[in-house]
């Protein structure tokens, strides 16, 4: 599921492990921090604001800015907190997406 990424991937030489994505087989580096894998990987958006639904993706890379927020096992977590591990199950954090008119 690799798809052409604008990013730099910091991964090679690794081993890869498999995650899901969404269901979805994707080999990732492991060890490797979380969002800069998905990055690299050619991920473009891990949620959705509650908001106005505008996707997001990983901004600050530090944890302050929650944009890269992802479920692992039923916990929302910020993906740039993460390493990489062999079997991850990741998805989207399940939030109610509230539209506003204006």
């Amino acid at each position: 599921m690799k798809t052409v990424s604008p990013f730099r991937d910091l991964g090679e030489g690794r081993p890869e492990v498999e995650v899901l994505l969404n269901g979805a087989p994707l080999r990732l580096p492991e060890g490797m921090n979380l969002a800069a894998a998905l990055l690299a990987a050619g991920v473009r958006s891990l949620r959705r604001t509650p908001v106005s639904g505008a996707e997001r993706a990983p901004y600050c890379m530090m944890g302050a800015c929650f944009d890269c927020l992802v479920e692992i096992g039923g916990v929302t977590r910020q993906a740039c907190m993460l390493n990489v591990e062999a079997g991850m199950e990741i998805t989207r954090p399940q939030e109610e997406i509230t539209h506003v008119d204006g």
